[in-house]
């Protein structure tokens, strides 16, 4: 890999952890001299990683307006949300069978280190970190289906994050979710494909209907402001 596209691969990285978290804030104007600066990143490298972002659809840039981050609408959250329940639901299917006993121990082991995360957190905050750290991504990659990895673990896992650290921030969800990727993967070790498709849509069904309540509480105080 050349230089300058290592240096790419650093800054896309960077600016996409910074909009996923929301350091980088929803709608906001991405200005090329401020984002150098801040992150210490040279202009031809921070010009590439804004055009990988506006791929995987965490920026738009529109013409004589500039660049932003983008906003996560009803719309855009409603659409993530179906397509994210029903390819999680079938790449759960497909894993129940294809996981060996190691990949779900790993998965046991994994939720009683999100659990000790969660206790830190005092209940409130379920974040998980990307690759090896994220159930949903193991789970995935544990199908064997090479168009479902791409669709749910390549260009749109930094949406699909996105999505999901937001409702991660709901307080009243932490630990339900946990309990459900317990369920989750009982229905894994017990080779249950369809109780784990169940399971898991009913999970990411859940999930939608959190990050909608939060977002129609946040709509009615703007109003009311």
């Amino acid at each position: 890999m050349a230089h300058s596209e290592t240096l790419a691969d650093i800054a896309a990285y960077r600016l996409a952890q910074a909009i996923i978290t929301g350091d980088l804030a929803q709608g906001q104007k991405l200005n090329e001299v401020e984002l150098a600066e801040r992150y210490g990143m040279g202009r031809g490298p921070l010009r590439e990683a804004l055009r990988r972002l506006e791929g995987q659809r965490l920026v738009s840039h529109i013409p004589n307006a500039g660049t932003r981050v983008i906003v996560l609408d009803n719309k855009m959250l409603a659409e993530l949300y179906a397509v994210r329940e029903a390819l999680e639901g079938m790449a759960c299917r497909l894993a129940a069978h294809e996981m060996n006993d190691t990949e779900i121990a790993q998965l046991q082991g994994l939720l009683a280190q999100h659990e000790q995360q969660i206790e830190a957190q005092g209940g409130q905050v379920y974040a998980q970190s990307e690759g090896d750290l994220d159930f949903h991504y193991l789970i995935v990659r544990g199908s064997r289906n090479a168009l479902l990895i791409n669709l749910l673990g390549g260009e749109q896992y930094p949406l699909l994050r996105m999505c999901r650290y937001r409702s991660s921030r709901n307080a009243q969800r932490p630990r339900p979710a946990l309990a459900q990727h317990r369920h989750i993967v009982e229905a894994l070790a017990a080779r249950d494909g369809e109780l784990a498709e169940f399971l898991m849509r009913r999970h990411i069904h859940g999930a939608w209907q959190s990050i909608s309540a939060m977002i129609s509480a946040e709509n009615q105080v703007q109003e009311r402001s």
